[in-house]
């Protein structure tokens, strides 16, 4: 008999585990994938780290939470400066100096945030009701136009006078000339991927690969006393309340033989009419040349956003209105259980970056352990 059922051998499930079992806890780990690590898992392909799943930047704020990462893989200085494309032009991203230059030919900030606010007064908007009226209201029109409106729709599915405001305030708006996309104080990649750090943290613990637990659900469920669950709280209860969305991710990569394809790690294609969103070269993340040696072959991946449908994966929930009050129905029933704990992504459906996963699962186990002291 197990102590806990581990859904999902991501970073919330696998931290869980790590602690569990450290704590004299018996853990099993279950995963319908082929491989541990959920979306962080990083695999080598011609001697580069290839992040399967889209690319994964780990920051934070929190030293905890930094240093709780480091004891598992030695992080390089990677920085995240993805690069904006439309048509033949290449903006820096996030939204800084070089990218008001280069659009508007501005050098001072004030001549920057004068051109924005002639661009949001003309548009009249006073308080931003859907995602297109926020964007204009903390970047102008014209910026919004170029780089904001077809990225988004296609991320998204949905126009962007049809989605929640919020999204747009992930996105930070500078006026330096300062390229580096997050405001954390820590910032890195692990040297040598991220599956690594997942090996170590279930080192000692039981896995079960390519496990469906809805296609054994009592089986499973009979074998712990408690369940973590990683997965879609809505699939857990059966769609009770109803469907929560979802949106998907498509992923083509490609072996290249050439020693550089396009400069950069990332580079975002915001005209709606390309049909990916990004194009990631791996290699980049560990600044070219891995392992010490120049590589005459690199490897990109081409991002298509989907619309999810059952069956497919899942990568990060459609927070709008409609699906929140859903998921605040499913959030009370979950607040009744005695058995169960609901965790990551999916599981609270809330679109966490790696920090918040970790945060949340070392508060959970923190939490869950303490009534058993």
């Amino acid at each position: 008999m197990y102590d806990y059922l581990i859904v999902g051998s991501g970073l919330f499930g696998s931290i869980f585990a790590y602690e569990a079992n450290k704590r004299g806890k018996k853990c099993l780990v279950i995963d319908k994938r082929s491989h541990i690590g959920g979306n962080i898992y990083t695999v080598q392909i011609e001697g580069i780290q290839v992040h399967q799943y889209g690319a994964h930047i780990f920051h934070t704020d929190s030293k905890k939470v930094w240093e709780y990462m480091n004891q598992f893989a030695e992080f390089n200085r990677y920085t995240n400066s993805p690069v904006a494309r439309y048509k033949s032009e290449l903006y820096n991203m996030p939204f800084n100096m070089n990218t008001f230059n280069r659009i508007w030919g501005v050098i001072t900030p004030s001549e920057a945030k004068a051109k924005i606010q002639q661009q949001i007064k003309e548009a009249g908007i006073i308080e931003p009701k859907n995602l297109e009226e926020q964007a204009i209201s903390l970047v102008g029109r014209d910026i919004y136009e170029k780089l904001v409106k077809g990225y988004t729709e296609k991320q998204w599915g949905r126009r962007a006078t049809e989605l929640p405001n919020f999204i747009i305030k992930r996105l930070p708006v500078r006026f330096t000339y300062d390229n580096n996309y997050f405001n954390d104080r820590y910032q890195g990649i692990p040297i040598g991927g991220y599956t690594q750090i997942i090996e170590k943290m279930l080192e000692g613990v039981q896995i079960r690969l390519e496990t469906d637990f809805f296609m054994q659900r009592d089986k499973l469920t009979s074998l712990a006393d408690k369940i973590v669950f990683t997965g879609m709280i809505d699939e857990y209860y059966k769609h009770c309340y109803g469907k929560l969305e979802y949106r998907s991710l498509r992923f083509e990569t490609e072996i290249l033989d050439c020693e550089n394809y396009q400069g950069n790690a990332v580079v975002n294609f915001t005209e709606y009419d390309v049909p990916y969103t990004r194009i990631i070269e791996h290699k980049h993340f560990e600044f070219g040349c891995q392992s010490g040696i120049s590589n005459p072959k690199t490897v990109i991946t081409r991002e298509y956003p989907a619309i999810w449908h059952h069956g497919d994966a899942p990568y990060y929930p459609m927070n709008d209105d409609r699906n929140n009050k859903l998921y605040a129905k499913y959030k009370a029933l979950a607040a009744t259980e005695n058995k169960v704990i609901f965790g990551g992504r999916l599981g609270m459906y809330r679109y966490f970056d790696m920090q918040n996963i970790v945060a949340e699962a070392l508060m959970c186990i923190e939490n869950e352990l303490s009534k058993n002291i």
